[in-house]
C-alpha cells in the first residue's frame, strides 16, 4: 500500500476505535468535572412549574400524587444517578437537563423543590434542586435520581447508587401558584 493510502486509513481506524470506547450511554461514566467546579445549589422561592406539576400522574401502571408543599418530607432511601443518555432533554418541568448541574427527579415534590441529600455510607451532602421526575425504576426502594454532577459530589458514580436521606430544605416550594 501506497504511503498517501495508508494515511487515508488512519481516521477510519481512529474513528472505529473511538466507537468501540464509547459503548452504550447506560455503561459510560463520562469525564468527571472538577467538584470545586460545580455550583453550589442556592436555594430561592421560584414559582411552580408549568408542567410537571399536576395532580396525579401514572408510569408503569402506578398512580403518584403530587405533594401540595414540600414542607416536611423527610425520607431515606436509594438513590441512583442520570446523566449522558438524558444530556439536553427536556425535564418533567420543561428546561433542558444538564448532568453538569445539581439537580435531581423525584416522584411527588413539587416541581422545583429543594432537597438536602446526605449520603449515609460517607455522610457528604448537598442541597439539589429537583426539576424532574423519577426515578421510576425499582419504585419500591429508588427514592430519588441525582444529575451526574450530584453523584460526583455524593461519591456514587462508581456505585450507581447509595443509601441516603432526603430532606425538603426551605423555601418550601408549592404545587399551585400560591
Amino acid at each position: 500500500m501506497e504511503r498517501p493510502q495508508r494515511l487515508a486509513v488512519v481516521p477510519f481506524v481512529l474513528t472505529l476505535a473511538a466507537c468501540t470506547m464509547i459503548g452504550s450511554p447506560g455503561t459510560v461514566i463520562p469525564p468527571a468535572p472538577d467538584p470545586s467546579t460545580i455550583r453550589d445549589v442556592v436555594p430561592s422561592p421560584e414559582p411552580p412549574a408549568a408542567s410537571g406539576n399536576m395532580v396525579q400522574y401514572e408510569q408503569g401502571g402506578r398512580t403518584y400524587r403530587v405533594l401540595e408543599w414540600s414542607s416536611g418530607y423527610d425520607e431515606r432511601g436509594i438513590a441512583s444517578w442520570y446523566g449522558e443518555q438524558f444530556q439536553g432533554r427536556p425535564t418533567s418541568s420543561g428546561e433542558p437537563f444538564d448532568m453538569y448541574l445539581l439537580s435531581a427527579a423525584h416522584r411527588t415534590l413539587p416541581l422545583p423543590s429543594f432537597v438536602r441529600v446526605t449520603n449515609l455510607t460517607n455522610g457528604a451532602s448537598i442541597i439539589l434542586r429537583v426539576n424532574d421526575r423519577g426515578p421510576f425504576a425499582d419504585p419500591g426502594s429508588r427514592i430519588i435520581d441525582v444529575s451526574y454532577a450530584a453523584a460526583i459530589r455524593l461519591d456514587m458514580v462508581r456505585a450507581g447508587t447509595a443509601n441516603v436521606r432526603v430532606q425538603a430544605v426551605e423555601p418550601w416550594q408549592y404545587r399551585v401558584p400560591r
